[in-house]
């Protein structure tokens, strides 16, 4: 029985986008070779990561949704830990099916009035001035 997969893998930084590439299309190759289906590839780009990982501090994070069997999974991590380009990485299987979001939109026509700060406005020929706006509720003399 096929079960859905969320696989994150971090490439080395050093690699040309070329070679980069071809990593990523290594790995989808298994995996549809392998006879899962791959749902969803995310490339994320070039990140600083958490913490040192392999004398790297920036990685190339890539994610991909699939469904598969135990051993293609299995067969996919063998891949990651022989490639050198692959300097981490980790598989977790998901509850159900995957629900693709698409990004978020502008807000349609739902926008709340702008808040108006409750500021005493000075008078002319006072010689007092509130300074509120400026994050203090003192009274100042000039």
């Amino acid at each position: 029985m096929r079960s859905t997969y969320e696989s994150i893998f971090i490439i080395k930084p050093t690699l040309s986008d070329e070679e980069t590439e071809k990593v990523i299309q290594k790995m989808q190759e298994i995996i549809t070779t392998g006879g899962g289906e791959i749902i969803n590839v995310e490339n994320w780009g070039k990140k600083k990561l958490a913490y040192e990982i392999k004398k790297h501090k920036r990685g190339h994070y890539v994610l991909l949704h699939l469904k598969a069997e135990g051993p293609l999974v299995k067969e996919l991590e063998r891949n990651y830990r022989l490639n050198d380009a692959v300097i981490k990485f980790i598989t977790v299987k998901l509850k159900g099916d995957i629900v693709l979001q698409k990004p978020a939109t502008a807000p349609e026509a739902k926008e709340k009035p702008a808040k108006t700060a409750d500021v005493p406005v000075a008078e002319k020929g006072k010689d007092t001035v509130s300074s509120e706006a400026a994050g203090s509720s003192e009274t100042v003399k000039e």
